[in-house]
């Protein structure tokens, strides 16, 4: 018998509890990838652990008149997350790179520059993950930056938030410049420290999308952006990955007033439809389709060498609790900007939001339990529950449990 068939049996927990622990760790792998905007990677590996652990073993050395086993392996232990029992914090960047397979989508463009920025927070006890997203649009002060050649910029004030990024391209022509850049910018801007980064281009989100089998979305009323082009009926469908990238970038026409507010409304709620479907069973316990994703989003991104596979995949299954209420969704306020009303400025009311977030508290005041009704006898009893309020995404506090559009 070749060597790689004469493993030892290895004792294995009851079928049902096995599959219980696959789809938990499989589950915080999952919602990982959705906390950073589906722009995380996983570990390929324990899903290859999973699929290998579905295979059934027999016990046939005796009957063979071989030498007893070797004693059984020790049980497979949790992924163990690096940082646990402290927050972390964060920063996703969508690129707008249009080189290569780009400029097929975005148009050429040699430039580079940062269109979406989301800051994602992860409390230290694992039981919420928040995300604020940050217009570009914002005006805010630019620090000296460092490159990666060993050259500094210069300090630049009430600047286009994405700026930053393209000043840190610009001097060291590379994503980890550009991304540095941003990173100081933000931590300068808001008091908090940067512990992670993600980078996703175009192409890698349309991956991503195409292989969960499209995302089902509410399109309340018919869509039209004839920059990007976009152009999509009212009613509940299924956007394929380049119709999902086009949903997120639109902001023109009908769809919004060249702004950041509504693009990043639709990219919120994009999230979120996102995050649900890669939770589903649909997903989760479909192996082809698993396998695709998670072999999108580790081809897809560029990440800091401390989001490795190991710890990624122990982050998500320290995650894998957390149910869609305690996911958090909101735009940082902002304001029209005094001196341009293209631009915009954040208000008094962002400063709580940063230092919540610093200080590893909600940055949503957690709803009161539901009281339970007093019943009056004399009155009849309510046929139908009050419609769940429509959030505003983009513009005010959603989770994805929460109902941000309708389609009849």
């Amino acid at each position: 018998m070749p060597a790689r068939h004469a493993t030892a049996h290895r004792a294995r927990a009851p079928h049902h509890a096995r599959r219980q622990r696959e789809r938990s760790v499989l589950r915080g792998i999952a919602l990982t990838l959705s906390a950073v905007l589906l722009f995380g990677i996983s570990s390929v590996a324990w899903l290859a652990q999973r699929l290998d652990s579905n295979i059934e073993t027999i016990d046939i050395a005796g009957l063979l008149g071989n030498p007893p086993a070797a004693p059984a392996d020790e049980p497979a232990r949790d992924p163990e997350d690096p940082a646990a029992g402290r927050p972390l914090t964060i920063l996703v960047l969508g690129s707008d790179q249009r080189d290569g397979e780009n400029a097929a989508i975005g148009g050429e463009d040699p430039s580079m520059a940062s269109d979406t920025t989301i800051l994602v927070h992860v409390s230290a006890d694992r039981s919420r993950v928040e995300l604020v997203s940050i217009p570009r649009d914002s005006l805010v002060d630019i620090p000296s930056c460092l490159a990666s050649n060993g050259t500094t910029t210069q300090p630049a004030k009430r600047q286009m938030f994405n700026k930053a990024f393209s000043v840190g391209w610009n001097a060291g022509g590379d994503l980890a410049s550009a991304a540095a850049c941003t990173g100081r910018t933000v931590q300068q801007s808001t008091g908090l420290t940067i512990d992670h980064f993600v980078v996703v281009d175009f192409t890698g989100f349309m991956s991503m999308v195409d292989a969960i089998g499209g995302v089902d979305i509410c399109i309340p009323q018919a869509m039209s952006d004839t920059y990007i082009p976009l152009n999509l009926q009212p009613g509940q469908q299924v956007l394929d990955g380049y119709q999902a990238l086009q949903f997120a970038r639109s902001r023109h026409n009908n769809v919004g007033n060249g702004g950041d507010l509504d693009r990043i409304g639709n990219q919120q709620r994009l999230i979120a439809a996102m995050a649900g479907q890669v939770l589903s069973d649909e997903v989760l316990l479909n192996p082809v389709k698993l396998t695709t994703f998670l072999s999108a989003a580790t081809d897809s991104l560029t990440v800091d060498e401390g989001l490795n596979l190991a710890n990624l995949t122990g982050l998500g299954y320290s995650l894998r609790t957390v149910r869609p209420a305690n996911i958090t969704l909101m735009t940082i306020p902002v304001a029209a900007a005094p001196e341009d009303p293209n631009r915009l400025v954040w208000t008094s009311a962002a400063a709580p939001v940063w230092a919540d977030m610093a200080a590893d508290q909600p940055i949503v005041a957690q709803p009161e339990p539901p009281q339970a009704p007093v019943t009056d006898p004399s009155r009849p009893a309510a046929t139908e529950p009050a419609p769940a309020e429509t959030k505003q995404a983009g513009r005010e506090p959603f989770t994805p449990a929460d109902v941000t559009a309708v389609c009849t």
